[in-house]
C-alpha cells in the first residue's frame, strides 16, 4: 500500500523539490502552500503523514498543527529554520512527532518519513492487542481506552505507551526511549521523554501508576502494580 504525504510550504520550489523526491520512493503527494490550504486538502483526501513548515502566510505550522490535532492523530513533522530547543519543545507539547530545521537535506526528510511512517503502521509486531488491568492497547487499530472508554493519544504518545508495554517490566533508561521512539537521528534532549511521560499518565488518568519513575534511570511499565494483577493477551 503506498503512503499519502501532504507537504506542506509556502515555497514552491521546496515543495516541488520534496515532491520528486517523495515520489522516487514510491509514495503519493498531495501540496499545500499554507496552513489554511493544507486544512483544507487534509479533510478531502487520505493523508498518511503530514511535513509542516512553520513560518507560513495565512496561518503558520504552529496554528495548523493544533487544528490537525484537533481531528486527527496524523503523524507531523515540523519545518523550521530555528533551532531553539523552546520551538522544538512546542512542537512536540502540540503534538509534533519529528522535528527538522532548515536548510533541509531532502535525502534525510525522506528517511525521516519513511522511519516515521514504519514506526507508526507497521503491523509487524509482537503486541497486537492487549488488556493491562484496564487499559487497552490496539496497534493496528492505533487505539487506546481506559477502563472501556476511547482516549485521544497523539501517535509519539501511543508509540511511547506501546514501547513501555512492550518491555512490560523492564527498567527503560530515558536514552533508551529516547533512541527508539524518536530514532537515533533525534537531537533532542531528554526533557522530551519526561514531557510525553507526564501528558501520557494524565491521558490514562487513573491507570497512570502503571507506568514507574525509576529515579535515576528512567521508566518502567510495571504489570504487578496493577491491583487486580490481571494480563491477558487478546486474539
Amino acid at each position: 500500500m503506498s503512503r499519502t504525504i501532504l507537504m506542506v510550504d509556502d515555497e514552491e520550489r521546496m515543495r516541488v523539490l520534496i515532491e520528486a523526491y517523495l515520489k522516487h520512493e514510491g509514495l503519493n503527494v498531495i501540496l499545500a502552500e499554507n496552513g489554511r490550504d493544507a486544512l483544507e486538502k487534509f479533510k478531502n483526501n487520505h493523508v498518511d503523514l503530514v511535513v509542516l513548515d512553520i513560518m507560513m502566510p495565512i496561518m503558520d505550522g504552529w496554528a495548523t498543527c493544533r487544528e490537525l490535532r484537533k481531528i486527527s492523530n496524523i503523524p507531523i513533522i515540523m519545518l523550521t529554520a530555528r533551532a531553539e530547543d523552546e520551538d522544538q519543545l512546542l512542537g512536540f507539547q502540540l503534538g509534533t512527532d519529528s522535528y527538522v530545521t532548515k536548510p533541509i537535506s531532502p535525502k534525510i526528510l525522506v528517511a525521516k518519513i519513511k522511519a516515521l511512517l514504519k514506526r507508526v503502521y507497521d503491523e509487524d509486531s509482537t503486541v497486537k492487542k492487549n488488556i493491562y488491568g484496564g487499559i487497552f492497547i490496539d496497534k493496528e487499530g492505533h487505539e487506546v481506552k481506559v477502563d472501556g472508554k476511547s482516549v485521544y493519544l497523539s501517535p509519539k504518545e501511543f508509540e511511547l505507551l506501546y514501547y513501555l508495554i512492550k518491555n512490560k517490566d523492564i527498567v527503560l533508561s530515558r536514552e533508551k526511549i529516547l533512541d527508539s521512539v524518536w530514532g537515533l537521528d533525534y537531537c533532542g534532549d531528554l526533557r522530551t521523554v519526561d514531557t510525553h511521560v507526564k501528558r501520557l499518565r494524565e491521558k490514562l488518568g487513573a491507570k497512570a501508576y502503571l507506568i514507574t519513575t525509576v529515579r535515576g534511570i528512567g521508566y518502567k511499565f510495571e504489570v504487578k502494580n496493577d491491583e487486580k494483577g490481571k494480563h491477558f493477551m487478546g486474539k
